[in-house]
């Protein structure tokens, strides 16, 4: 699926630049999960983890940024 391929990429470009570690990934993974198997739906990994309070709207759009280039 396209979205989970976004989402994936996402965590990834978000640990490489330094804006979140790999466990706050996994965490955030799993909290994705977990909606996922309760409701059926789930939330994008970047606003799990702005909901956290572990990123900044102004982070979440510079991963965007370097997605798209």
């Amino acid at each position: 699926m396209e979205i989970e391929r976004i989402e994936k990429r996402f965590g990834v470009t978000a640990v490489k630049l330094g804006f979140i570690t790999s466990d706050q990934l996994v965490e955030a993974l799993a909290v994705q999960v977990a909606e996922d198997i309760s409701t059926g739906d789930h939330d994008l990994i970047g606003k799990i983890l702005f909901e956290q309070g572990i990123m900044t709207e102004e982070q979440i759009d510079e991963v965007l940024g370097s997605m798209n280039s």
